[in-house]
């Protein structure tokens, strides 16, 4: 499975802590949200939650699934493409709907995207699109956030320094950590619950970020 080769190959580029408050067994279909800063996070979250026998349905950009190794083990293990800008956007929503509805647990990005800045340093989860909030109310799943930093300091920036970032990152063992906060149930008012995701995933994050030493405690 993509989860167990994405476990395997984090550690070979920095360090990895792992928190959580959860404390109860989480039922199925449970929906995780996060934020997304960096093209390395997602493996970074991937291989935390597999630490914690998770092993989510992934929303991800549909352009990874032309790249012909990666997009079979995607197709494989059932993770959803999401073809953002297009008449087929939503389509993810009830792929995502149709995995929560089965039992599956689904992580979505919040933000819908990368943010635009080029910079390594630190900064808040930006402003939540609504999908995830629909997305809750409709399969009425619970929600965890999770909050994660240091994956900026693995691949950020401009292609050729995400690139030298990915190539150094085995030797400079950048500290990643994530966090995942209590369960929650959202709000069913479409903008409060986008706001209460993207609150409760902002506390999450600076959990993280000050695991890593990236704020002051």
């Amino acid at each position: 499975m993509l989860s167990r080769a994405v476990t395997a190959l984090t550690p070979l580029f920095g360090r990895l802590t792992v928190t959580s408050e959860i404390k109860l067994r989480l039922p199925a279909g449970t929906l995780f949200v996060a934020n997304h800063d960096s093209m390395a996070d997602p493996a970074v979250v991937m291989a935390a939650l597999r630490r914690l026998d998770l092993e989510p349905v992934v929303m991800a950009t549909a352009g990874l699934w032309r790249i012909p190794l990666l997009g079979r083990a995607l197709s494989r293990d059932g993770h959803i493409p999401v073809h953002r800008r297009t008449a087929h956007a939503a389509l993810a929503l009830d792929a995502a709907a149709e995995a929560l509805a089965g039992g599956r647990h689904v992580l979505i990005y919040g933000e819908g995207g990368l943010p635009r800045r080029k910079d390594a340093a630190p900064a808040a989860p930006e402003p939540f699109r609504t999908g995830l909030a629909r997305l809750a109310r409709a399969s009425g799943a619970m929600v965890v956030p999770v909050g994660h930093a240091g994956a900026r300091r693995i691949a950020s920036g401009s292609a050729a320094k995400q690139l030298a970032g990915a190539l150094t990152a085995p030797v400079r063992r950048p500290h990643c950590h994530v966090h995942l906060g209590a369960p929650l149930r959202l709000p069913a008012e479409t903008e409060r619950g986008t706001a209460a995701a993207r609150l409760a995933v902002t506390t999450a994050w600076r959990t993280a970020a000050r695991a890593v030493g990236e704020l002051q405690r």
